[in-house]
C-alpha cells in the first residue's frame, strides 16, 4: 500500500461484488460461459467461503475484452490468454521500471548532493597546479651586475 489507510467500505474495481448472474448480465454472456472461462483462467474471480463466484468491475471488463477478442477478431480461447498474459506481464514491468526509475532519479539526487557538499568543502586558499603548456614558456630577465 501507499501508506494511506484505506476505507474497508469503499468500493473499488478490483472489489468483487457481482454474483455470476449479475456479472453475465453486464458483460453479455451466458452464465456457462463465465464458468468456461474461469476454468481455463482466462477470467479468475474471487470465492466466498461457500466457493460462490464473486465479479470485480475489472473482471467484467476482462469478459468484455475475452468476448471482444474471440467474436471481433476471431482469436482462439487459448491465444485470449496468452494475450492476456503478455499484457499483464507488460504492465508488471512497466510497474518495475517506474519504480527503478524512481530509484535511479533518487540515487542521482542524493550523488550531486555528495558532489556538492565535497566542493564546498575545498580549500579556497590552494590553486591547483597546471604543467606549463608547450609555447607558454615563462622567462625571467635579470640584468647583470656591474664588475667590479
Amino acid at each position: 500500500m501507499d501508506g494511506r489507510r484505506r476505507n474497508p467500505y469503499q468500493l473499488t474495481d478490483e472489489t468483487p461484488v457481482y454474483v455470476i448472474s449479475v456479472a453475465a448480465q453486464l458483460s453479455g454472456l451466458h452464465p456457462q460461459t463465465l464458468r468456461q472461462y474461469d476454468r481455463l483462467g482466462l477470467v479468475s474471480p474471487d470465492r466466498t467461503a461457500g466457493r460462490g463466484r464473486r465479479y470485480s468491475a475489472r473482471d467484467i471488463e476482462l469478459l468484455r475484452t475475452v468476448q471482444a477478442l474471440s467474436q471481433d477478431e476471431g482469436i482462439n480461447l487459448a491465444g485470449i490468454k496468452r494475450i492476456i498474459e503478455l499484457e499483464n506481464q507488460v504492465a508488471a514491468l512497466q510497474q518495475r521500471v517506474a519504480e527503478l526509475s524512481s530509484a535511479v532519479d533518487g540515487a542521482a539526487a542524493a550523488l550531486r548532493a555528495r558532489e556538492a557538499q565535497v566542493h564546498a568543502s575545498y580549500r579556497r586558499d590552494l590553486v591547483p597546479y597546471q604543467p606549463p603548456q608547450p609555447g607558454s614558456a615563462l622567462v625571467v630577465w635579470r640584468p647583470k651586475r656591474p664588475q667590479g
